[in-house]
């Protein structure tokens, strides 16, 4: 057995660049820790020396560099003083001990000691229950009450410790669960989070527990059952996930590592978390299988491994016909959770693992364990990363080009039914909502649609620091200003009548919203989105323009002022840019004509970016007598390119965490922030940061999976290795704008050098 000390050396000589950065502790704290847990090796008994090597090989990073080694010994004394001691000791696997009722921790509460006050309070509940299941029915039954903590959506944060549950009084179904969870581990119940991101019914998430008890049952956190486990309110709901799909998948979490990570909704970006796929489990409750018929379990191992590997499976009858056809589970799954197949007992059946295995299997009944060793060529590997300075997302898929083109059209299809039919009202309305402000809108349909898509104008009105009648009037008037040709002519009313009306926080949500809904109910292609505003209109142009170019294929300024803003972020959306020569308030003419000038330079020196037609209507003051209408066929000209080769992202004072292909973390979203990267091939080039860690995302428009990507700066090496197409990248870069031409299957976090 590798010696704990050994594993501080290497945990604690990594921890920069290991499954998760360290975002919440300094590197410096991280040596300071290495020296507390030299010393705590003399502390820990040789019987509890595994369970202590153990948190540490598995341990989150930012725990590692944060937790004394105090905290640790006490954990691990009072884990195995409860499991010994247990009146179910016997009945407890050392695997299952070490990786659910050992860990300090589920998910991504604080970090605190609740095993000395829930043993002290909970033991005497449980001292006479025989079985782990029946401990945790009496504890679920007991424990809120005694606390006195409930379910209210009024908690402070969903991921509540123990301690901040009691102290509020309150805690949603993730804090419950956390408290429910430390309570059986703090007698020795094996216990584990467990939960989904969204019902496939699109009504919402939700956790709950797991308890083991000669195998897995779950139960509600704060909804007993009485003495029963495996009963629940969310059964039905739970019956329908989907075991393919990140969203709508069921999973529990694992301390110890696995290839995929527990999705945590109230942070998506979280990755330190670990977890198993069980929803296979829950789709199986409302089985009911005819007389005569019971499942046979498959799975399939690398030849001279212990570790599943997926494989296709396919079943066939006797006659030919097939039964099923689905693939093994891998390491991702439970242990003994297996794929299985209802099959007709006595009969004989061919059964195809993998591109050439094939064999006859005689389905003998309930429990039956069809094992397939399969030789090394046919099982993929992931590829080992050299990365010092970067960390690419786990490999907990590896799709092909195909599965995750499938992956994508699911996703989309799933989205747009559910979505139309909660969207509906609002649409018929003719009202937005966005936190306490709505938003009209009108809006007219011209021409025929294009095969791939309805193009979408949306057009600001002016007036802004006025009554609201006076907006109305200029909302009104919007409408009959442009005709274009083809598309979607939306007009909308400003939520607010303050001078800034269009160029607010809240404009950028309103706006995602009104492309959302274009595209599902009238076709609109997420390509081509233009937009364009008079006056006060105009002025949110010039703010909105920059800070939304990766969503537009093309903007127009008429008679506006750009205030404090700068064009550096229009270089991959064409600007138009209309002004009467003699429109001196507020010098609107004047600095039109610094743009003019701006945007020349620009593109100038960046020819294949900066694209604009900037035009001073002579002898036109404020009202340009529509002349100003060109620019619409000059917008429809253009098409959105979703990856850019070159991508220059200066935040606003209303900051994105996202544009194209660049993305950052929450902690890393700043003000005025610039960012330069450009993309050659396998090759990404940061050529400026303002921001000390960035998110460098790809799919197979744009690069070759096969080959290795380079990422570079200032001519050092940041990353070079292979990239895996990932599910969950996937499914959370559809999810935060529902658009599939910018949905990213791979992405690579980056810690750019500081000097």
């Amino acid at each position: 057995m590798r010696c704990l000390f050994s594993l501080i050396l290497i945990f604690v000589s990594s921890i920069t660049f290991g499954d998760d950065l360290l975002l919440d502790a300094s590197l410096e704290r991280a040596k300071e820790n290495r020296a507390e847990l030299e010393l705590a090796l003399k502390k820990v008994p040789s019987s509890q020396r595994e369970g202590m090597e153990f948190l540490i090989r598995h341990m989150p990073n930012r725990d590692l560099a944060s937790l004394k080694a105090e905290f640790l010994l006490k954990n691990v004394q009072l884990a195995y003083q409860a499991w010994e001691t247990s009146p179910w000791h016997g009945q407890i696997p050392k695997d299952i001990f070490l990786n659910d009722i050992l860990p300090y921790a589920s998910i991504s509460e604080t970090r605190e000691d609740w095993r000395s006050e829930f043993f002290k309070r909970f033991a005497s509940l449980v001292k006479d229950a025989k079985t782990p299941g029946e401990a945790a029915a009496i504890l679920n039954n007991n424990v809120f009450k005694q606390l006195n903590v409930k379910y209210s959506t009024k908690r402070k944060r969903p991921d509540q410790s123990p301690s901040e549950s009691i102290e509020q009084g309150v805690a949603s179904c993730s804090g419950l669960s956390v408290v429910l969870i430390d309570a059986c581990r703090a007698v020795g119940i094996p216990a584990r989070f467990v939960g989904t991101p969204l019902w496939s019914n699109r009504s919402g998430n939700h956790s709950w527990v797991e308890i083991y008890d000669d195998g897995w049952h779950f139960t509600g956190a704060c909804e007993a059952t009485g003495p029963d486990l495996d009963k629940g309110w969310f059964v039905g709901r739970a019956a329908t996930a989907v075991r393919d799909n990140p969203i709508h998948a069921i999973y529990a979490t694992s301390y110890k590592k696995t290839p995929i990570h527990f999705p945590m909704v109230w942070d998506w970006d979280a990755r330190y978390v670990y977890a198993v796929n069980v929803t296979d489990r829950y789709t199986r409750l409302k089985e009911e299988l005819p007389e005569g018929i019971d499942r046979v379990m498959f799975v399939a191992f690398k030849e001279g491994s212990s570790d599943r590997i997926k494989l296709p499976l396919v079943i066939t009858d006797s006659s030919g016909t097939e039964v099923f056809r689905g693939q093994t589970n891998d390491e991702s799954f439970d242990r003994n959770d297996h794929v299985s197949v209802p099959l007709t007992v006595g009969a004989t059946y061919t059964v195809t693992i993998g591109d050439r295995t094939k064999t006859k299997v005689k389905a003998e009944g309930k429990d039956q364990l069809i094992t397939f060793n399969v030789a090394s060529d046919q099982a993929t590997e992931p590829s080992d990363s050299d990365c010092s300075i970067a960390e690419i997302q786990s490999n907990e898929d590896s799709l092909s080009a195909k599965e995750a083109k499938a992956h994508i059209e699911t996703l989309w299809k799933s989205y747009s039914e559910s979505e139309k039919k909660t969207r509906q009202k609002e649409h018929d309305a003719r009202v937005l909502n966005v936190g306490d402000l709505t938003m009209p809108f009108w809006y007219k349909v011209n021409g025929e649609k294009p095969a791939d898509g309805r193009s979408l104008f949306i057009s600001m009105h002016g007036g802004g620091g006025a009554p609201a009648a006076v907006n109305d009037g200029q909302y009104e008037n919007q409408k009959r200003l442009y005709n274009p040709k083809e598309g979607v002519y939306f007009v909308p009313r400003a939520p607010t009548n303050t001078w800034n009306l269009w160029h607010q926080g809240h404009i950028d949500g309103f706006f995602q919203r009104v492309i959302e809904n274009m595209v599902l109910f009238e076709g609109v292609n997420p390509n081509r989105v233009y937009i364009m505003g008079y006056s006060a209109g105009g002025d949110g142009v010039y703010q909105l323009a920059p800070r939304m170019a990766d969503r537009l294929a093309a903007a127009a300024m008429m008679a506006g002022h750009p205030n404090e803003t700068r064009p550096d972020g229009l270089r991959n959306l064409p600007f138009t840019l209309h002004m009467g020569a003699l429109d001196g308030a507020y010098n609107r003419n004047k600095k039109a004509a610094e743009w003019q000038k701006m945007l020349a330079e620009l593109h100038e020196n960046d020819p294949e970016g900066y694209i604009n037609f900037v035009k001073l209507h002579e002898g036109k003051g404020h009202w340009m007598n529509l002349e100003d209408k060109v620019a619409v066929p000059w917008m429809a000209e253009h098409t959105r390119n979703p990856t850019p080769d070159l991508i220059v992202w200066r935040q606003d004072d209303v900051t994105h965490s996202r544009f194209y292909w660049l993305a950052v973390g929450k902690e890393h979203i700043k003000a005025r922030a610039l960012i330069r990267a450009r993309h050659d091939g396998q090759t990404f080039t940061i050529e400026h940061s303002d921001v000390a860690q960035l998110l460098i995302r790809v799919n197979d428009d744009m690069i070759d999976f096969n080959k290795k990507v380079t990422v570079v700066y200032n001519g050092q090496v940041l990353f070079k290795d292979k990239l895996s197409r990932s599910a969950s990248t996937i499914q959370r870069t559809f999810q935060e704008r529902h658009d599939v031409h910018s949905t990213f299957s791979a992405e690579i976090e980056i810690n750019i050098p500081q000097s």
